[in-house]
């Protein structure tokens, strides 16, 4: 017979995070993460006690095509934060099995030397659907990781192409992690990652690369001129770096801290994370009617039909999605 572990109380999560306890802190994510409406119901609970205890990071947001190096250079850039003082807490995307669902890369696994520090946390969660190659519940594991103490937050995006608003919907700096020496620099950049990006690091700069680093910032920094100026009034620079010999990294960290301070300066640090937070709310929104749609018992009596009339394309779709809202909020 399986024995089914028992969730702890909402007393006995809280009291273990704001104590800094790694195994409860783990739970806690696991708790959030969990699609089971009980535990629905409690993460909730949870992430509105810890609230007052949240928010003291800076969440940095760090993308990059796969190859990049983005794992190197987390935990690189990771142990530099940990030598200032810092206690780093990493939430690493990590792209999911198509079969399972489940996280396939292992990012633990991938930074060895970081995740042996106790003043850091790691944790590899599966991005599955959701947009961004963000975990959905990744939000509510940055203010669990705030609550225990972590002044910075990393979170590593899959990078494979999709949209990367989602993560710069939820953080205060975004990073972008380019490679030199690839034929054209600027060939096949997304302009838009690139307007997005509050700055841009160079990886891999080391031994007979750095010529070629050196040409791509100048390439790199000339296309960021191109964009217009942001509404906060920073421009972002590009530095590079080597993950192997550190080299660059704590450049890079005093761009990031002039950026906050930039931000502070002006009043739109915290006006920044208002309005992520009306976005995390429309979002919870939109997810929360979504699901209730789809459990809706008419509608799974009537879905699998029509989505074969609009599959062979005998059905209207946007008559069909009028159909289906109809039978929802029939009364």
């Amino acid at each position: 017979m399986t024995m089914i572990k028992k969730r702890k109380s909402l007393e006995e999560y809280k009291a273990g995070i704001l104590a800094g306890n790694r195994a409860v802190l783990a739970q806690a994510i696991t708790l959030v993460e969990s699609n089971l409406s009980a535990d629905s119901d409690l993460a909730s609970a949870l992430v509105q006690e810890i609230l007052p205890y949240a928010g003291n990071s800076i969440r940095i947001g760090i993308t990059g095509v796969p190859g990049v190096g983005k794992s190197t250079f987390i935990e690189a850039f990771g142990r530099i934060l940990l030598d200032q003082g810092k206690k780093v807490a990493v939430l690493a995307v990590d792209p999911s099995s198509q079969k399972t669902g489940g996280s396939i890369l292992g990012d633990k696994t991938r930074m060895e030397k970081l995740a042996a520090d106790r003043r850091a946390f790691i944790r590899p969660s599966p991005s599955g659907k959701t947009l961004g190659g963000v975990s959905s519940k990744t939000r509510e594991s940055m203010l669990i990781c705030e609550a225990a103490g972590f002044d910075v937050i990393l979170v590593e995006t899959v990078g494979v192409g999709q949209s990367e608003t989602a993560v710069k919907g939820m953080v205060d700096f975004f990073l972008l992690l380019m490679l030199a020496g690839a034929g054209d620099e600027l060939q096949g950049i997304k302009k838009g990652i690139m307007e997005m990006a509050d700055g841009i690091l160079i990886n891999k700069a080391d031994r007979d690369t750095i010529p070629a680093a050196k040409r791509a910032k100048n390439h790199y920094q000339n296309a960021l001129h191109l964009f217009p100026p942001s509404e906060s009034g920073w421009y972002p620079s590009v530095t590079i770096g080597s993950s192997l010999t550190g080299d660059g990294l704590f450049d890079c960290w005093k761009k990031i801290s002039e950026y906050q301070n930039h931000m502070v300066e002006r009043g739109l640090w915290n006006e920044n994370r208002a309005k992520q937070r009306l976005n995390w709310l429309d979002e919870s929104i939109q997810s929360i009617l979504g699901k209730a749609f789809l459990e809706h018992s008419e509608i799974q009596k009537r879905l699998p039909e029509g989505k074969e009339a609009v599959k062979k394309g005998t059905l209207n779709p946007i008559a069909f999605a009028k159909e289906l809202t109809g039978l929802f909020f029939k009364k």
